[in-house]
């Protein structure tokens, strides 16, 4: 199983697209690397984020890896990573960290 960690505002991500969300993580865990995706989900209560004093409106999608990945599949990796979020989520990439990281040794 691939880890995947989500984190996202409380009220942004509506049932039906973090449903969404989880089966195209899932998907993409499957063609990168071969295993499905453990989802956390994780939902930072309101009035507990904040940018630049207001509400953030920002996600964060960490998945670590189950092989050393080169620099430029990593770049390529976050890309489709991300753009399946904005998609979904309909937010922008500047409201989107998105983490792929190599095993643990």
């Amino acid at each position: 199983m691939i880890t995947c960690n989500c984190i996202v505002q409380a009220g942004q991500v509506p049932a039906e697209t973090e449903a969404a969300l989880r089966a195209n993580l899932n998907a993409f865990a499957e063609r990168a690397f071969g295993e499905p995706a453990d989802i956390n989900w994780r939902v930072v209560p309101e009035q507990s984020g904040f940018t630049a004093a207001k509400p953030s409106t920002s996600s964060i999608i960490s998945m670590a890896a189950n092989r050393p990945i080169s620099q430029p599949e990593r770049a390529a990796l976050l890309k489709e990573m991300c753009e399946l979020w904005v998609g979904e989520t309909k937010r922008t990439l500047d409201e989107v960290v998105g983490v792929i990281s190599d095993p643990q040794s």
